[in-house]
């Protein structure tokens, strides 16, 4: 019987070592995105105006992808740690996030002239709307998030911190 237990320690090492190799290659075959603060510096087409979609990263937070909107037509998704950019024609633009809570005052208005660039942030409101919780299933919380404007003091180094979503999506 001690040659088995032997074979069967050997086995279990092999399995282990086999596992650890696949892992590191998936590990590194997976490309971290790109950071966004060299898609700062892309010119604004001339005659146009940019506005930059942006999130923190906080794995506290609901990790929702919720559709931001540009006068009602989905303009990218919104995701944790996230950034990208939509180049329009100067105007009006009313900026929503798809929210299981939809209040209008969670949303930002932006008048835009030639080369003028704006900063949209989405706000998660972690907790807002919760209940349950009592038994084993852990209860429920509901994704609802917030757009708030922000100077380009303020946008700028905050989206140099985030990858860069291609596509927005």
């Amino acid at each position: 019987m001690a040659p088995m237990i032997g074979m069967t320690a050997m086995t279990n090492r092999l399995l282990g070592a086999l596992g650890f190799m696949l892992l590191l290659i998936a590990t590194a075959s997976c490309a971290q995105p790109p950071a966004a603060a060299p898609y700062l510096a892309t010119p604004i087409p001339t005659g146009m105006a940019r506005i930059w979609f942006y999130r923190d990263m906080n794995p506290n937070d609901v990790m929702a992808t919720p559709y931001i909107r540009l006068n009602g037509a989905a303009a990218g998704v919104s995701e944790p740690g996230g950034a990208f950019y939509r180049d329009v024609t100067p105007g009006r633009y009313h900026i929503h996030v798809d929210s299981y809570v939809d209040d209008p005052h969670n949303d930002g208005d932006v008048a835009l002239a030639p080369g003028m660039e704006a900063y949209a942030k989405v706000l998660p409101l972690e907790n807002f709307v919760q209940g349950g919780g009592g038994d084993a299933s852990g209860g429920y919380r509901r994704a609802s998030f917030v757009v708030w404007l922000y100077p380009p003091d303020a946008g700028r180094p905050a989206v140099a911190r985030s990858y860069f979503q291609s596509g927005g999506s």
